[in-house]
């Protein structure tokens, strides 16, 4: 970490390092126990409220620099991230686990993502209007948000903060970010990105602790709007209370994502597609395959194909280039994956295939795939973790009845060679993201982002240009030459 000249463990407040406080944590690495990763503070509420103050004191600042001056700030950035994708992807790995192929692809996308948000308010964002009264012009405009909460997950650290922070900062907002637990110091090195950039003082700001501090930043009435990434009742509660001051908020929470496989379908392609898609980083995303819908006779050959996929995956450290599946985050989220599975089988799943786990860390899993019906609570609940259902159905009025089933609405995929199930999956899915013949994970960034139902908020989607839409105020200005000018 000293390659990047990381401070340990430190948040930053108003340009600030701050390392001193009353109580220190060690992030750990969950592929090898025992071994730290490094030490940091962990803040409370007090820390919360200097952290808005920071950034209410440099918003109107920040809002004045324009956008050229925040586009090129965001251009370094991602010069920044491409600079030092290989030392991010490192330190993500040893705090999250996944494979460091994955994550310097998180750094890679990042540098493209800020790139992209530089490039988006260079833009026209403005439009004019005809008027009644001669001489006057109608237009529109678009104001910063003020300040901001962003609040994210562990499970990708490094991306999804840039999908936030860059159009945030691009539109003009001043920042607050509470980070996961999980992953504090690569969050650390992302701040120190950003802050090396030229990002003024108390423009960014990075607070590391228990979800209590981020509870009190949320319900600070300084802050205008809050991003979150992360599950369903946590989404919830910020909601709440940050509409009852009338805030803005936009959440991307869960998803139980469904794959429909039908009996017209190349399973060459679809089968290492599925796996992907449900064991890829260890099942730990939000778009993760979690339900495998096979439509008529295509059942049988499509499970034991399935399940030869899942034997042959190898878990392990994710440093390793040998190695697939990396850990579950942490021995809590592990025993959650354990509990679920458990239940599943009490209530008469059937494992049809399992991986080799090394026993070298308690937080490695071994993927699974189940067979069973859609009376298993697994079915209709999210377990976050390597583990998939495949249920058989007998037509495609049933397939897409049963996947769109579920109080979730993220992704789905579906895998067919017919252009007529093609046309009725898109137009009767009920998923902010649909996928033909391709995985249910996987996002392009300049596409907008975002689930239906209980997956996601009502705000405007992340990514693509509709992100300003959430991070700026539409104003619409009526302009008035005054007395008519007779010539």
């Amino acid at each position: 970490m000293a390659k990047i000249g990381i401070p340990v463990g430190a948040h930053l407040i108003g340009g600030e390092w701050i390392s001193t406080g009353d109580k220190t944590t060690t992030s750990i690495n969950p592929a090898r126990p025992g071994e730290p990763v490094g030490d940091h503070p962990v803040g409370d509420a007090s820390t919360a409220s200097d952290a808005v103050s920071a950034a209410v004191d440099a918003q109107r600042g920040w809002r004045d620099v324009g956008y050229k001056r925040r586009a090129e700030i965001l251009e370094t950035a991602a010069a920044l991230f491409d600079e030092r994708a290989d030392e991010l992807a490192i330190i993500a790995t040893l705090e999250e686990g996944k494979m460091l192929a994955e994550t310097r692809g998180e750094a890679l996308l990042s540098a493209e993502t800020c790139r992209y948000q530089a490039a988006i308010i260079k833009m026209p964002t403005e439009a004019v209007y005809p008027s009644a009264k001669p001489g006057e012009t109608i237009r529109t405009l678009r104001a910063p948000l003020g300040v901001v909460g962003v609040v994210t997950p562990w499970n990708f650290p490094i991306l999804i903060p840039v999908w936030k922070l860059a159009p945030a900062l691009a539109a003009g907002n001043s920042v607050v970010w509470k980070t996961a637990s999980n992953t504090p110091l690569v969050s650390v090195a992302i701040a120190k990105v950003f802050h090396d950039a030229g990002v003024p003082p108390g423009v960014l700001n990075l607070i590391l602790g228990p979800g209590s501090m981020g509870g009190a930043m949320i319900e600070d009435a300084r802050v205008d709007g809050v991003t979150f990434t992360g599950s369903v009742p946590v989404g919830f509660g910020i909601r709440d209370a940050v509409t009852a001051r009338n805030g803005r908020v936009q959440l991307e929470l869960g998803g139980h994502n469904p794959a429909l496989v039908f009996d017209d379908a190349d399973l060459d392609l679809a089968v290492p597609l599925i796996i992907g898609g449900a064991m890829g980083s260890t099942g730990q995303k939000c778009t993760a395959t979690r339900r495998v819908i096979a439509v008529g006779s295509i059942y049988d050959e499509l499970v034991e194909r399935m399940a030869s996929s899942v034997t042959d995956l190898k878990i392990g450290d994710g440093l390793d280039p040998n190695v697939s599946i990396g850990p579950i985050v942490a021995p809590r989220a592990r025993a959650e994956v354990a509990e679920g599975l458990a239940k599943a089988i009490s209530q008469g799943a059937e494992v049809v295939a399992t991986a080799d786990v090394p026993e070298t860390s308690e937080c490695f899993f071994a993927p699974t795939l189940l067979a069973g019906t859609t009376e298993l609570d697994i079915w209709s609940e999210e377990v976050f973790g390597p583990i998939s259902t495949v249920v058989h159905v007998e037509n495609e009025d049933e397939a897409f009845a049963l996947a769109n089933d579920t109080d979730f609405g993220l992704s789905a995929s579906v895998f067919t060679t017919d252009m007529w199930k093609v046309d009725r999956a898109i137009n009767t899915l009920e998923a902010g993201i649909i996928k033909v013949n391709a995985p249910t994970t996987g996002t392009e960034l300049h596409v907008p982002f975002g689930g239906e139902k209980s997956s996601s908020g009502h705000a405007p989607r992340e990514q693509g240009d509709t992100a300003h839409d959430f991070f700026t105020r539409t104003r619409s200005v009526y302009i008035n030459p005054g007395t008519p000018n007779p010539y």
